[in-house]
């Protein structure tokens, strides 16, 4: 029972913070669209709306890897392309190859798999990654020997690529890293 309380204590943070960053976010937007505020303003308030959207992305993550811990992750499964859940619209991300259709968890794999990526280009450092995508195998490279154990989750400095590991295996798939290419079979 004790290591089902830490979880469980996650997810009710992530729940409760919800609303108060509900309420930064919705005032900011409402000063956006007042239309009454100099330049400066207009660019604290898109700092803002940007950080809020960001905490918001890290309190998703947060909630399904406590979910996935738990035991209670329910997936919401549907048929995707695993070419299209590689594809981002970060231009430092490539995708490329030849899709199958699967049913998975899309909107979670597909973080998962920018969360990679982006790892990889943080703490490579690199400028572009690349998913060679054939099937259900992704290849992701260039992952450098710096960001190696970051990407595959042995070293924790990187939240994204830490959820993406679980999610991607809580849903039957695995991660390996061969050389400078990391390995995704989904």
């Amino acid at each position: 029972m004790a290591s089902d309380r830490f979880p469980r204590i996650v997810s009710l943070a992530c729940h409760d913070l919800r609303t108060p960053l509900a309420t930064v976010y919705g005032f900011a937007r409402t000063l956006t669209t007042v239309g009454e505020l100099d330049e400066r303003s207009r660019r604290f308030v898109a700092m803002i709306e940007d950080a809020s959207e960001q905490m918001t992305r890290l309190l998703d993550e947060l909630g399904a890897a406590a979910r996935i811990e738990a035991g209670r992750w329910e997936p919401a499964l549907r048929e995707v392309d695993t070419l299209e859940l590689a594809t981002s619209a970060d231009p430092r991300i490539e995708a490329r190859g030849r899709g199958e259709t699967i049913e998975t968890e899309a909107e979670a794999v597909e973080r998962a798999l920018a969360s990679l990526a982006l790892a990889a280009i943080r703490h490579g450092p690199v400028e572009r990654v690349t998913w060679d995508v054939t099937g259900r195998e992704l290849a992701l490279s260039q992952v450098t020997a710096e960001a190696a154990p970051v990407v595959t989750g042995e070293e924790l400095k990187d939240l994204g690529s830490l959820v993406a590991r679980m999610v991607i295996e809580a849903l039957g798939g695995s991660l390996a890293l061969e050389g400078g290419t990391l390995r995704v079979r989904l």
